[in-house]
């Protein structure tokens, strides 16, 4: 094992009610990074600024702005040469942690990079996810300061990164789907963005978006995607992620129907 130390990266968080679960995400970091920045939402009540404050991570209360204003509001606090972004239900692992560590001892392995992108690992429902959509998931978020900033559409946020992305190859860890029944009540939330996304930029939804969108996502996650192997919790998840984007489809219908019987 590498021999830790602190080595110049500001972690910068964003964080809700996160009291019950953001132990996890300290825990994998706060022994060998220089710095951690959280921004919590103004209304947080159950503790999550004095969990973080025990870590020694520098908190500050803002008005929620949205995923992705959020995020680069964090970022724009870090005061290390390199950042590296991390939500409250997620965990570096040691395996990463230890390709990190032996990334900046290598200054030629770093110098030709603004940021780099690792994959990210599921838990749902007592299993470590390996296939299917959920994975390898990779996500950039490991960067120079200065060279990258959080953009896409909230609640999808995305890094775009000024300059070449590196590869590691370690899992990021992520808990974000506690149980069936919360991962059922993210689809109302995400739905509705996605059509306030679509109705504003005019775009419909036809036979082929409600009836074969869905059914290409089971086959393509469940089959091409290899998440039978999986268990009974790949084939919910692909099972789930086909209802999802039925519902999606199927809201943008019921509003365009809404329109034309107001219009």
């Amino acid at each position: 094992m590498i021999t830790q130390q602190h080595l110049p990266i500001s972690v910068c968080m964003i964080a809700g009610n996160e009291a019950h679960r953001i132990h996890r995400a300290f825990d994998s970091v706060s022994s060998w990074v220089e710095e951690i920045i959280v921004v919590i939402n103004d209304d947080v009540t159950d503790g999550t600024d004095k969990i973080a404050a025990g870590f020694g991570a520098k908190v500050f209360r803002e008005p929620w702005k949205g995923y992705i204003a959020q995020k680069n509001s964090a970022a724009q606090k870090a005061s290390s040469d390199w950042i590296l972004g991390l939500d409250a239900d997620e965990a570096v692992s040691p395996e990463l942690r230890d390709e990190i560590q032996k990334l900046f001892s290598e200054s030629k392995k770093l110098q030709p990079f603004a940021a780099f992108s690792f994959p990210r690992l599921c838990w749902y429902c007592g299993r470590w996810i390996r296939h299917g959509d959920w994975y390898p998931d990779r996500s950039t978020r490991l960067w120079r300061r200065g060279r990258a900033e959080w953009g896409g559409v909230d609640p999808h946020d995305k890094l775009r990164v000024n300059g070449s992305i590196g590869k590691l190859h370690a899992d990021l860890h992520h808990y974000s789907r506690e149980s069936i029944n919360a991962h059922l009540q993210k689809i109302i939330p995400f739905s509705d963005e996605f059509v306030r996304q679509h109705l504003t930029a005019g775009q419909k939804a036809g036979l082929f978006n409600l009836a074969i969108r869905p059914l290409w996502r089971f086959l393509r996650a469940y089959f091409l995607r290899f998440g039978f192997l999986d268990g009974w919790q790949g084939y919910y998840i692909a099972w789930h992620n086909a209802f999802a984007t039925a519902v999606r489809y199927a809201k943008i219908r019921e509003a365009q129907g809404r329109k034309e019987s107001t219009g």
